[in-house]
């Protein structure tokens, strides 16, 4: 199974950082930090980012 990374899923959804953090709720650095791995990013967020790109978890590669 092909898997993708978050910024790669949000890409695909053609979103911006600032449009997720807008939706989720989180500061633009969250986003980026949940991208580049410097943070964990916790069930919950994931599985709403997910139904935010319209992906499945399965399909995404998480960078830690």
């Amino acid at each position: 199974m092909l898997k993708i990374s978050l910024k790669a899923a949000r890409v695909n959804a053609n979103m911006t950082q600032s449009y997720v953090a807008k939706k989720m709720q989180k500061n633009k650095q969250t986003i980026v930090n949940w991208e580049n791995g410097k943070t964990v990013i916790d069930a919950a967020n994931f599985a709403a980012l997910c139904n935010l790109y319209k992906i499945d978890k399965e399909y995404i590669l998480l960078p830690y």
